[in-house]
């Protein structure tokens, strides 16, 4: 029971606002584990009911579980507190304690501030405190700096100890891609060759090229990937890989455990007035801890000092008082590299136009721009890029044909290790494959609950070692496609186009179909409108062309096959769907989905397939043939030449004419021949 005095403090005009009950715990852990905690927390509900006030008046705040109380920055929940108390619409505001509040003096004393104005209780499990009274306000005060230092006193003791730890060099540290730990907890190069394959790969790029742009590029041309690790989530320390990226680079640069020392303290941090925390970094004499040789390393400390420096050059390059760069477009020899031989600054180049070549002259200007002042420096670049020029090609002249080896040998090395990072990538890829296969062959096929995962996961692995998952497979060889096609008749010439039926009798009687003769003729016309006869093999019409008879080839790659039976985009969707096929998401395919595999696979369009098998285009064979395009045309129709149509236009790309290419009167009557 509370005493008499604490129920005095409270009045009508206390009741008739609303009670705010503020819950609070500092990390998901306390959250999790310390559950007495919380259920004593929310029993001050009921001391509110005690003092007078309804259940319904009670208002529960506990957003900011989780979250600490050094800050109001983050804390919805307080914010949410505060901002009611101002608004006079709290007659008492409840906490465990003070530190389940605030835990700054700045926001505990801006609330009681508030609190004071607002005529609102503060109550606690030890008692009820008005902030309008002297006392009460004074021993609050106190309360809140105890909660403060309380604080200071816990981070002090954990850091202390860190600290003590970080100087011996026994502190665990999350490690960097590239080290892990054994079994007697001793840092390690990582035991996968290929991860460490990939980091001496990078730092010998890099000490090879002197920029991590380089890196980024030698990696990306040689189709190179680099791993990273999970550092949180359900995959917390396991490896992926992925293509190199720039600040993957400088990282690893600049980290110095790579170089086996071991650091501690090389940032440090300070909380800005927004409540973020904004990292500056510190010279190294400022580093609460530099241990070299604490593990095996990749590279020296020599190695990697040298590495930092470079850095640090190509960075002040960009600078404003950088002292060199790179060079830009003209035709100077010494641009960006030149500095003034007076005052140390950098010279730039202006370029004057003498005869018909470009002539630089090298001028020391900033300065004088600034200033007003007359320029430092103004040199004639065309005599002093002759006489550099010439310096250089002596002094480089006897050492071309041994530096020539020199680099054919670094070229060999680099292509040399991409191949064995390729190589271990392919045999990573077959070791899962293989696990996956090992595992659901081991479970009991009746226990389809536990064979589900493995087998899931065996079916989402890429059937070939280094093949992206997902990606279509090549369609058949067009010869192939024309063998399934339509069947050949070895006594036709290679090349040849069964004849069309153009033309068919007028009144095709029961007995004229019964006696039809073993082989006809056929009629067609020529440029010239003049009427030939063209002798048509005995034998049935080609019927259409059918689909391939094994669905696996159907299935391998079916954006392909659709595109090559059927010549437009709007028929390759239906065909799918007939199949039984659709995308990733089970959808059926339409002519959108059709396009986008199209576009991003990169597949060769049905044109493109048929002049890869050797087909030429029209006026190409016109010109072969010495005939017009409209002859060609003629021709096609009347089967003297063979080809294949690539669209829904009616456009053709033709077979090469063979040994007997058909002459320019071909299929005409002798006394239809106009005389020469």
């Amino acid at each position: 029971m509370l005493p008499d005095t604490a129920a005095s403090k409270v009045t009508a005009a206390h009741l008739s606002r609303t009670a705010l009950l503020y819950v609070r715990q500092s990390s998901l852990k306390q959250v999790i584990h310390n559950t007495e905690s919380a259920i004593r927390q929310y029993d001050l509900r009921g001391k509110a009911i005690a003092l007078g006030w309804d259940a319904s008046q009670v208002t529960v705040i506990d957003i900011d579980q989780g979250q600490s109380g050094a800050s109001a920055a983050d804390r919805e929940g307080f914010q949410q507190l505060v901002a009611e108390v101002s608004l006079g619409r709290a007659g008492i505001v409840l906490g465990l304690e003070c530190s389940r509040l605030a835990r700054n003096s700045a926001d505990w004393h801006q609330l009681l501030e508030l609190c004071g104005m607002t005529g609102t209780l503060i109550c606690d499990e030890d008692g009820l405190y008005d902030p309008r009274n002297f006392n009460d306000r004074l021993l609050l005060g106190l309360k809140g700096a105890l909660s403060e230092a309380e604080l200071h006193f816990i981070r002090a003791r954990l850091r202390g100890g860190q600290l003590s730890k970080a100087r011996r060099g026994e502190l665990i540290m999350p490690l960097p891609t590239g080290l892990a730990c054994d079994a007697a907890g001793h840092v390690i190069p990582d035991p996968d060759t290929a991860i460490q394959g990939a980091l001496r790969h990078l730092l010998t790029t890099f000490e090879a090229t002197g920029s991590a742009t380089a890196v980024v590029k030698a990696f990306r041309a040689a189709g190179l990937s680099f791993p990273w690790r999970h550092q949180k989530g359900p995959r917390k320390g396991e490896v992926d890989w992925q293509p190199l990226r720039h600040h993957a680079v400088l990282r690893v640069l600049h980290n110095p455990r790579y170089a086996g020392v071991f650091t501690y303290g090389r940032t440090t941090q300070r909380v800005l007035p927004g409540g973020k925390a904004a990292s500056r970094q510190l010279p190294r004499e400022e580093w609460t801890s530099f241990i070299p040789g604490a593990h095996p390393g990749y590279i020296t400390l020599d190695q990697w000092e040298a590495n930092t420096a470079k850095l640090a050059a190509n960075a002040a390059a960009h600078g404003r008082d950088r002292a060199a760069g790179p060079p830009r477009e003209g035709p100077a020899l010494l641009q960006g590299i030149i500095v003034c031989g007076r005052c140390g600054g950098r010279m730039t180049v202006r370029y004057h136009t003498r005869g018909s070549r470009q002539v630089p002259t090298y001028a020391c200007q900033r300065d004088g721009i600034e200033n007003a002042r007359p320029f430092c420096a103004v040199i004639p670049g065309h005599t002093l890029d002759e006489h550099v020029g010439q310096l250089l090609i002596d002094t480089l002249t006897p050492l071309a044909a041994e530096a020539a080896l020199q680099v054919s040998a670094e070229l060999q090395h680099r292509a040399a290790e991409a191949d064995a990072l390729r190589a271990a990538h392919v045999d990573r890829a077959r070791y899962h494959a293989d696990l996956a296969r090992r595992r659901y062959l081991a479970v009991d096929p009746a226990n389809r609950l536990v064979a589900g995962h493995p087998r899931s996961r065996l079916e989402h692995r890429p059937a070939q070692p280094g093949r992206r998952p997902g990606r279509l497979r090549p369609g058949p060889h067009p010869a192939q496609r024309a063998a399934h096609r339509r069947p050949e008749n070895p006594d036709q010439p290679a090349g040849h186009r069964p004849a069309r039926h153009l033309e068919r009798p007028r009144h095709p009687g029961p007995r004229a179909q019964a006696h039809r003769p073993a082989a006809a003729h056929r009629r067609h016309r020529d440029q010239n409108q003049r009427h030939h006869h063209r002798a048509r093999p005995p034998g049935r019409r080609p019927g259409p062309r059918p689909h391939p008879a094994s669905p696996r080839a159907g299935l391998e790659d079916p954006a392909g096959q659709a595109r090559h039976y059927h010549r437009d985009r709007p028929a390759a969707g239906p065909l799918l769907q007939s199949r039984g096929l659709a995308n990733g998401e089970g959808r059926p395919y339409n002519l959108t989905m059709v396009q986008r595999v199209i576009r991003t696979y990169h597949l060769r369009s049905r044109r493109q397939r048929l002049l890869d098998a050797g087909l030429i285009p029209l006026s190409q064979i016109a010109e072969l043939l010495g005939v017009s395009p409209g002859t060609v045309k003629i021709w096609y129709h009347a089967g003297i030449v063979s080809g294949q149509r690539y669209n829904d236009k009616g456009q053709v790309l033709h077979h090469p004419p063979g040994p007997n290419p058909p002459a320019r009167h071909q299929g005409r009557r002798h006394d239809t021949v106009r005389p020469a």
